[in-house]
């Protein structure tokens, strides 16, 4: 047995590139159409010569929405919403989110999707990252945005399925507590992430 080190397999190595692990797709099809995502199956090869079927989800890209107000406490809040989800069964309490229409920004989304769900309007909106949700078998990204500079300007306009109650969530406990029921959405946690590392720059 070896001692490991910082270069026992050589991760960030120059000369290892990554081209030596692509799949080269054969052919792609369309099993299923679910409205909010696609279910694909394609044919793919390795490198060296191994094929596989694998299952993939088209999908829209996504915005979730961090909007951040000071308190007349001077304490920062975040507003999230609480909602049943389908998946789980039960009522979480979660960052504002939706879908990116076609040919849309991820900032207009942001700023379409924070006014219907919330009826409040940001006048900073900053996009904090872009990272897939999970890329083993998922194609789009999620979109992170910090929204500041919060104004109340009109009732909810919700989707016909959409159930939303805006709450007000100090940041301390958001975070104390994210990753914890009613707060375990694991995109909500990638959010916080973005949040913090922004804080720290």
């Amino acid at each position: 047995m070896s001692k490991i080190t910082e270069k026992t397999f050589n991760l960030y190595s120059e000369k290892k590139n990554g081209d030596h692990l692509k799949w080269k797709e054969l052919e792609r099809k369309e099993i299923a159409d679910c409205k909010i995502f696609k279910v694909e199956m394609s044919l793919r090869e390795s490198t060296d010569g191994r094929q596989g079927h694998f299952v993939s989800l088209n999908s829209p890209d996504w915005v979730t929405m961090i909007p951040i107000f000071t308190g007349d406490d001077n304490k920062q809040y975040f507003i999230m919403e609480k909602q049943f989800r389908h998946g789980t069964g039960r009522v979480t309490v979660e960052f504002p989110a939706g879908l990116i229409e076609k040919g849309e920004k991820p900032e207009k989304a942001a700023e379409r999707e924070l006014l219907e769900e919330t009826g409040i309007r940001a006048k900073n909106i900053r996009l904090l990252g872009s990272p897939c949700p999970n890329s083993a078998f998922m194609n789009n990204t999620a979109n992170f945005l910090l929204m500041s500079d919060l104004e109340l300007v009109q009732k909810q306009n919700l989707d016909p399925n959409e159930q939303i109650d805006v709450v007000v969530i100090p940041v301390q406990k958001a975070i104390k507590q994210m990753g914890e029921k009613p707060f375990d959405n694991g995109v909500m946690m990638t959010a916080l992430g973005y949040y913090l590392r922004d804080k720290m720059n």
